[in-house]
């Protein structure tokens, strides 16, 4: 198997595809939490739209803009937005930007 561009190796997990194993690890411990009542609608690769789709000034239509979250749970504090994140990408800080801009939610990173 090849690396990708960020040295990460996808892998898969209980027939669940995951971009690395840090994530499926992550992931599991959200599962027991989840099991165990601290957590709960635990989901994975939850999208956001950031820019709604629309039809640009040359009369293409042009797709939204999305963002999806890796992990999104509630818990006694509320509702968290989960990144597990390896590289700080550009275009991954303008979309934290405009998470927050857009819906008032702060992404948090693992």
């Amino acid at each position: 198997m090849s690396m990708s561009k960020y040295r990460n190796r996808r892998v898969t997990v209980d027939g669940i595809a995951f971009d690395s194993m840090g994530e499926a690890a992550y992931w599991n411990q959200l599962c027991l939490m989840e099991r165990s009542g601290l957590i709960a609608g635990l989901e994975r690769q939850v999208p956001f739209v950031l820019v709604e789709g629309e039809v640009g000034p040359d009369g293409r239509k042009l797709r939204p803009v999305k963002y999806v979250a890796d992990f999104v749970y509630v818990d006694p504090d509320g509702r968290h937005v989960v990144d597990f994140k390896g590289v700080k990408t550009a275009v991954y800080r303008l979309k934290k930007r405009l998470m927050w801009h857009v819906h008032g939610i702060e992404i948090e990173e693992v």
